[in-house]
């Protein structure tokens, strides 16, 4: 049903009670970590922290750039960026708006402290591989880059993300892992400890880009792209019940929850990248669900 005052118009009111109501239907969808901050032209929703992930929009039709690299828009004007671990403390974004405006925005990148974890117990071949395995290891990392190249122009993201499992956090974003005694990379993900056979769901709908049963660090892999560069990695599964090429939907059962590669007990480890941009996917959720 349509209001109209006396003159036939819509009512002032109700025209901002239509815009305030569209936009909190928008923000709506996005994780309730997000906190939504507007420049002129531009509207940005996420944390501005090392591992965080922003959505943006923009005007349809214009372009993009962060840190001097394109940005897919889509045709709504929807965007993406991200902040890696250890990103610096100031970043920028530039738009180039279709009446052909320029603008610049710092962005202020918030630090994070890091936790430092010790897992001891590993097959010694798991943390120092031998020449062998590193020429496996070094095949399967390129079939990991390879799948996180694809830039589809879906925006899957855009209904938000939940948690893959249920269970205890055992790991965290960009802790220092010491293995054996031995100091290691970075954990880039969050394990989520389960029993095995535990079912996975897809935390977002996307598309399944890469399926491999038993990689040597990771075990059972898969990939799932959510549009626009960002995807999900879910390692050490039991089973895979997805095929690559496959279309997905939010909730989705796809995988369950093993122990293989390296690993010490039954666990998922859950990864978000932005094409390389590895980031914390715990920003993407609320808590963990009882």
């Amino acid at each position: 049903m349509r209001l109209v005052g006396t003159t036939g118009r819509v009512p002032r009111k109700v025209t901002v009670l239509g815009a305030f109501l569209g936009l909190w239907m928008a923000l709506a969808l996005w994780p309730p970590a997000a906190a939504l901050s507007a420049e002129p032209g531009i509207q940005l929703d996420g944390q501005r922290i090392q591992g965080g992930l922003v959505r943006g929009r923009v005007a349809p039709g214009s372009k993009v750039k962060f840190e001097g690299a394109p940005v897919r828009v889509s045709k709504e004007g929807w965007f993406l960026i991200g902040f890696g671990r250890d990103a610096p403390a100031k970043a920028v974004l530039s738009v180039v708006f279709p009446d052909g405006r320029r603008e610049r925005y710092g962005l202020a990148v918030k630090p994070r402290k890091y936790r430092i974890q010790r897992i001891d117990g590993l097959p010694p071949s798991k943390v120092t591989p031998s020449k062998k395995d590193l020429v496996r290891i070094r095949k399967e990392v390129a079939l990991v880059k390879r799948a996180r190249t694809v830039d589809d122009p879906r925006t899957d993201f855009l209904g938000g993300f939940r948690w893959p499992v249920k269970g205890r956090i055992s790991g965290v974003y960009g802790s220092q892992r010491i293995l054996n005694g031995e100091p290691r990379r970075p954990h880039y993900g969050i394990d989520i400890a389960a029993p095995k056979g535990t079912r996975v769901v897809s935390p977002a709908a996307g598309v399944v880009t890469m399926v491999h049963r038993d990689m040597y660090f990771s075990g059972g892999t898969m990939i799932v792209d959510h549009g626009h560069g960002l995807s999900s990695a879910f390692l050490h599964l039991a089973r895979i019940l997805v095929k690559k090429g496959q279309r997905v939907k939010q909730g989705q059962p796809i995988a369950e929850v093993g122990s293989t590669g390296r690993s010490t007990g039954p666990h998922l480890d859950w990864r978000i990248n932005l094409f390389g941009r590895r980031l914390d996917a715990s920003l993407l959720v609320g808590p963990m669900p009882k």
